[in-house]
């Protein structure tokens, strides 16, 4: 191994990550890349880096090489930096003495077709984390008061489910709902997918359970003005019809709310015949007693979805059809009945058992081609509705009395402002995209959580079930006094700083203030890293640590195959 006596102990540690990264990656060729850097003090692969077993081995690696930094190449640290972090604790070193070279989404992902260049590539990522690493910094978690209160944003069942489960754990909180009542969607259906119980009842439990509980503060016909500070100190303000703005603090914020359904002007020649309805309006005619006069139902499925302008699935057009279609078999034998589908997700059990109940009511299932869709034209007397069927190979024609659209879930209008206020990115279609696929729970501003149908579509006990999860996620921490804010944080040189104020200006945390003598200070616990400041700084007083300027100099040097000399 290279290195001088001076000069701290690095480690490295390559991932396999399986054939995610060593099927693309020449990993033994890594290592031995890697022994040959300025620092290296030991270098080692492991299958899953990120497992028991191969956390147990970089903790014994640590201890038995005396190691003083650690590297690791696998995958992005935005989900598994906290896991590595857990380990250098375990072993004895400071969590913020680890750097990772990303060399899966970074490399083998997107070079998956050159696995000679990925891994000259994933080299180079290495070579420059070490650079790095030897430069880093021990840190300490700030000891800041974490406000118990919580904020949650939407009255609907998500919302609601959020409010209980935090309120039952003694929290108290502000619910904020735009209505002058609670409920959202669910007041607008009939029965819920695919247990068939009645809205009605589940909300009804809810809004008791809501209104009895003094632990939550509904602020009805209420809309969040703006919301300022980080995680443990959030300020905000309320503003309410007839009221005037309240102000308060809270550690938390939940965002629940929800979406909208779409309703499709022209599509199947929907709002120019009042025949042609979305699944929501049969809800309500389903709700008042049923439909009279019908004698034949279509239903048309992904009317709006899964095209160009929305490519994606809404997941409950499917079991709210067949739901919908079997209560209409019930009301009147009768009536019959067609869904025609591309493709019908009914997933897991319950879902299925739906499907299949649904075939046994004596509703009529009919596929049809992506390329070859229904063609809707309503007469005088009855709606033509004509599809090819690849089943049979012909095409089929229907005289319906209704024809029903099932439509997709889309963004609310109020989703790029609520993404804007809390610094939240949102998807290619306008929902909240969360940190990583496999964190459903984490959002790029820590300590702001989305649940319900604002982070994608699902249907009610999916929404109750994100809605307790970002509730338990909300109470994490609650007896702790200190913050992991993470190792990037503002510090401001006071000799440097002339007072100038663009920094408060610019810090969409609210994290930096002037002092008695008009210098700006930073406050470590509220600043979320970002480096707005230091790029603006005239007068370059602002460091951010783990990004100082002799790291990234570093990093750039060993980016370009020379050396620092340090």
């Amino acid at each position: 191994m290279s290195g001088n006596v001076s000069s701290p102990r690095v480690g490295v540690f390559v991932c396999r990550c399986g054939k995610d990264i060593g099927g693309v990656v020449d990993v033994p060729a890594m290592v031995e890349y890697a022994k040959g850097i300025p620092g290296v003090a030991h270098a080692e692969e492991d299958a899953f880096a990120c497992s028991t077993t191969g956390l147990e081995r970089i903790e014994d690696a640590i201890r038995s090489n005396n190691l003083e930094r650690v590297v690791v190449a696998a995958c992005t640290p935005r989900t598994h930096e906290a896991v590595f972090q857990s380990a250098l604790e375990r072993a004895g070193l400071n969590k913020y003495l680890v750097e990772m070279a990303n060399i899966r989404e970074q490399c083998s992902w997107v070079h998956r077709e050159e696995p000679g260049e990925a891994t000259d590539k994933a080299k180079d990522l290495m070579r420059m984390a070490v650079a790095k690493a030897r430069l880093l910094s021990p840190w300490e978690d700030p000891e800041v008061k974490q406000n118990p209160n919580v904020l949650v944003i939407g009255g609907g069942i998500s919302g609601m489910s959020s409010s209980l489960s935090l309120a039952d754990l003694g929290f108290h909180v502000h619910l904020v709902e735009k209505e002058a009542v609670l409920g959202g969607m669910l007041r607008s259906l009939h029965k819920l997918s695919p247990t068939m119980r009645d809205s009605s009842e589940v909300l009804e439990h809810m809004l008791m359970s809501v209104e009895d509980n003094p632990n939550i503060e509904v602020h009805r016909s209420s809309r969040v003005k703006s919301v300022t500070g980080a995680i443990g100190s959030f300020d905000v303000e309320v503003e309410s019809e007839g009221a005037e703005k309240e102000a308060f603090n809270v550690g938390r914020v939940i965002v629940a709310i929800g979406s909208d359904i779409l309703r499709p002007q022209g599509l199947y020649g929907y709002g120019q015949d009042e025949r042609i309805i979305t699944q929501l309006d049969l809800e309500g005619m389903l709700r008042k007693g049923g439909v009279r006069g019908v004698s034949t139902v279509v239903m048309i499925q992904c009317a709006g979805s899964r095209c160009e302008e929305r490519p994606y699935c809404s997941r409950i057009c499917c079991n709210t059809a067949l739901k919908n279609a079997q209560i209409l078999r019930e009301l009147s034998p009768d009536i019959d009945v067609y869904v025609i589908y591309k493709d019908l997700q009914t997933y897991g059990i319950e879902s299925s058992a739906l499907e299949l109940n649904t075939k046994r009511k004596g509703v009529k299932l009919i596929k049809y081609q992506d390329n070859k869709p229904p063609v809707v034209t309503p007469g005088e007397d009855s709606i033509s509705v004509r599809v090819f069927s690849p089943t049979i190979n012909e095409e089929m024609e229907f005289n319906a009395d209704l024809v029903v659209l099932s439509t997709p879930l889309i963004p609310v209008e109020g989703a790029p402002e609520i993404s804007e206020m809390l610094r939240l990115p949102l998807d290619d279609f306008g929902f909240f995209r969360e940190v990583h696929q496999l964190s459903p729970l984490e959002f790029a501003t820590e300590g702001v959580y989305v649940c319900g149908t604002a982070r994608a579509p699902k249907d009610a006990v999916e929404s109750i079930s994100e809605g307790l999860g970002v509730g338990s996620k909300a109470a994490e921490n609650r007896f702790s006094r200190r913050r992991g804010r993470g190792a990037a944080f503002a510090e401001i040189d006071e000799k440097k700083c002339s007072g100038c104020g663009i920094c408060i200006e610019l810090c969409p945390y609210n994290a930096i203030r002037k002092d008695e003598l008009g210098i700006s200070r930073a406050d470590s616990s509220l600043c979320g890293g970002c480096g707005v400041c230091a790029a603006s700084c005239p007068e370059r007083a602002i460091t951010i640590h783990h990004f100082t300027d002799d790291q990234l100099e570093a990093q750039i040097l060993a980016a370009v195959g020379r050396r620092s000399g340090k």
